[in-house]
Parts: C-alpha cells; sequence; structure tokens
C-alpha cells in the first residue's frame, strides 16, 4: 500500500525559521487546489499500487483551506485511488485555525488525525519565531481537538532558541506530559539558508544559535518523555503506546507514496524519486496544460544504501546488518560495522546483534554519524 502527501504552499505570515515553500499571498489559493486535482487525476504509472493507507496534508498551512478546497482535494483522492477504511488521514492546522466549526468539518471529510503547529507555550518564544497564533492559543487548540474526539494527535514543539532557558523547556515539557498528548516532534531550532533568521543573525540582530545549550536541552527533553512514559521511535518522535505516526513511520520503512503539489516530492518504493517544482506560478502555469512539472531521479544501489542508513539510524529499530548484507552485500555490511567502531567505543552507537542503534549520548550527532558510514 501506498501513502500521499499533499502540499499546501500558503501561510498567513513568515516563521523566522522556515525554509519550506509558501507563499504569503493567498491569491492563487482556489487555482492552485484545483491544480492539484488535476496533477491527482493525471497521476498515472509511476506507482502501480493505487490502494492507499496513509494521506497528509502538510505545508505551508493546509488548515487554511477552505472546506470547498479541501473538499476537492479529498473528492480527487478517492475518485483516484483506493483509500483503506482505516486509512490514517493527518491534517496539518495551526492553533489560531482550529475551532469547533472547522474541526467537525475536517472530520467530517475523514481527517482522523492533527499535527499542530505549536511550536511552544511561551508567549516570548512565539513573537520571536514571528507564529500567527499565542500562548493562551496554543492550549486551548487542545482544548478543541479532544473535544471533538480526536484520540491521536501530534503537536510540534521546538527547542535550543536564544530565548529559551531550560525552565522553560520544562515548562512546555510539563504541559504535553499532564495532558498525555499522544504525538509530540520535537526539532532544534536550526538556521535554514534564506530564512529571516539567517538574515537577523547576519545583521546582528538576533542573538546566535548555541550548539551546546541545544544538546544540553535535548538530553534533558530525553529524559522528562522517558520519565513521561513516552516511546521514542524516531529521533525527533515521541508518542503514548500505540500512537506512531504511521505516516512519517512508512517514510522511514521505504514504503513508496505519491506527492501532490508545489515542491512536494514522490517515491516509487524502489529506485526512483520525483519533486515537483517550487515555485506556485510554475506550477499553475504547467497543469494548466495537463503537465506535471517535475524532475525525476534514478537511485543507484549507492544512494538506496545511503538513504537507508540515513533514515534507520534515526529509528528506535536502528540499522539491520542482516539487511544490508542481502541487499547490498557482506562488504558493506562489513564497512559499515568497521566504520561504527570509534562511535561503539565512546558509546554513540550500541551493537546488538545485527543491528546497530544510537545511544542517547549519539542521537544529538545522528547527521555526522549517518554521513561517516556513507558509501
Amino acid at each position: 500500500m501506498a501513502g500521499i502527501y499533499i502540499h499546501i504552499p500558503f501561510c498567513k505570515q513568515a516563521c523566522n525559521y522556515c525554509n519550506f515553500h509558501f507563499s504569503l499571498s493567498l491569491t492563487n489559493k482556489d487555482a492552485i487546489t484545483k491544480a492539484i486535482v488535476t496533477e491527482i487525476e493525471l497521476s498515472n504509472g509511476f506507482i502501480e499500487d493505487k490502494n492507499i493507507e496513509t494521506i497528509y496534508f502538510g505545508g505551508g498551512t493546509p488548515s487554511l483551506l477552505n472546506m470547498d478546497e479541501i473538499g476537492l482535494i479529498f473528492s480527487a483522492i478517492r475518485t483516484k485511488f483506493i483509500v483503506s477504511p482505516l486509512a490514517e488521514i493527518t491534517l496539518e492546522a495551526n492553533p489560531d485555525d482550529i475551532s469547533v466549526t472547522n474541526m467537525q468539518s475536517w472530520i467530517s471529510f475523514g481527517v482522523n488525525r492533527l499535527s499542530v503547529g505549536l511550536q511552544s507555550f511561551n508567549e516570548a518564544e512565539l513573537k520571536w519565531m514571528n507564529r500567527a497564533h499565542n500562548a493562551a492559543q496554543s492550549l486551548d487548540c487542545l482544548d478543541v481537538i479532544e473535544n471533538a474526539g480526536i484520540k491521536n494527535y501530534s503537536v510540534d514543539l521546538i527547542y535550543g532558541s536564544p530565548l529559551q532557558s531550560n525552565n522553560d523547556l520544562k515548562k512546555n515539557i510539563e504541559i504535553i506530559a499532564n495532558r498525555n498528548i499522544p504525538h509530540v516532534s520535537c526539532y532544534a531550532l536550526t538556521v535554514e539558508k534564506k530564512t529571516m533568521l539567517e538574515k537577523l543573525i547576519k545583521k546582528n540582530k538576533s542573538l546566535l544559535i548555541d550548539d551546546e545549550k541545544q544538546a544540553r536541552q535535548f538530553q534533558l527533553l530525553l529524559q522528562m518523555m522517558e520519565e513521561a512514559g513516552y516511546e521514542q521511535y524516531e529521533i525527533s518522535s515521541f508518542c503514548t503506546l500505540g500512537n506512531r505516526s504511521k505516516h512519517n513511520s512508512s517514510y522511514w520503512q521505504g514504503k513508496p507514496y505519491f506527492g501532490f503539489g508545489p515542491s512536494a516530492h514522490s517515491y516509487n518504493g524502489y529506485n526512483k524519486r520525483r519533486w515537483n517544482i517550487a515555485n506556485n506560478s510554475l506550477y499553475l502555469q504547467s497543469l494548466k496544460n495537463n503537465t506535471t512539472p517535475y524532475e525525476e531521479e534514478i537511485l543507484t544501489d549507492a544512494d538506496r544504501l545511503n538513504e537507508y542508513v540515513m533514515i534507520a539510524i534515526r529509528t528506535i529499530e536502528g540499522i539491520n546488518l542482516k539487511k544490508i548484507t542481502v541487499e547490498y552485500g557482506k562488504e558493506n555490511s562489513s564497512r559499515i560495522l568497521k566504520l561504527s567502531q570509534k562511535y561503539i567505543e565512546v558509546k554513540k552507537i550500541k551493537h546488538t546483534g545485527c543491528f546497530l542503534l544510537l545511544t542517547k549520548e549519539g542521537m544529538f550527532f545522528a547527521d555526522g554519524i549517518a554521513g561517516d558510514l556513507f558509501l
């Protein structure tokens, strides 16, 4: 079975750290929606399996879609594909868009999971990030979600911002734990290229990101989430029992997925990746001519192995050396095990049976360690 990702490229305002593809002008929102519908209708051949087990509306801010727009996309999906009755259907939403009326409408379309761009419960941090919502809305939206009957939802949490003290982070985690929020995605604040944060730092108008402070806060996060009974099933992902994200897990398991919308990516589950143009105007122009504007990459065995290492090392299951032996040869599993020894010696990697797992000390350095193991 496959998944579907829909990219909605619109936001009310730009968060200072975000480098995702989006537009602040909502002028073309209806036209982009119709273009996405056309792209769905045109999708043929890239993935043969039309059975869908997860749908994920991301962005941008999908909760900015009106009900006619979101209804058009759902109608196109259900016409083109076979959506499982048990499908996980997630909508990313900002706290300021979560209302009783919106919740009722989203649920009527089949949405059974929300991913809330909450980021913090601290007013000063939210203002510094240039978020569109305030601290009160961070709390209030959770009541609306729970009263609507959504049992499985996720919130985003950012740690390591210049304004955030250890005590601020503790308060955020305590609220999450006390409310028993089912799923939490936690990210270290990073300075991405072409973002407002990068510009502010270059102009000395913002404090620098402190890597050592982020490392300490990451360990604090791990400790508190473990004490609260959360499973860390991927470096940035924590959940209560049975509430893993099926959609995100499908990425880590190498399952195929369709991506629709400007900048959306698709993967055939084996050796092909596609990505749509990250330009709303060119995307619209192309779909008006019934052509999807994408580029495509054919993955080599080395690409596939490196992708597996990069993803697997972040998960609770870790790198499976036996799988590498079967799919890529004994020489590659032996090479990776040999390269891992220096990290095993300093307790950043644990070697258990045929698995290589990051320790708590190694998790903060995951990207660098994975790169060191690449073919």
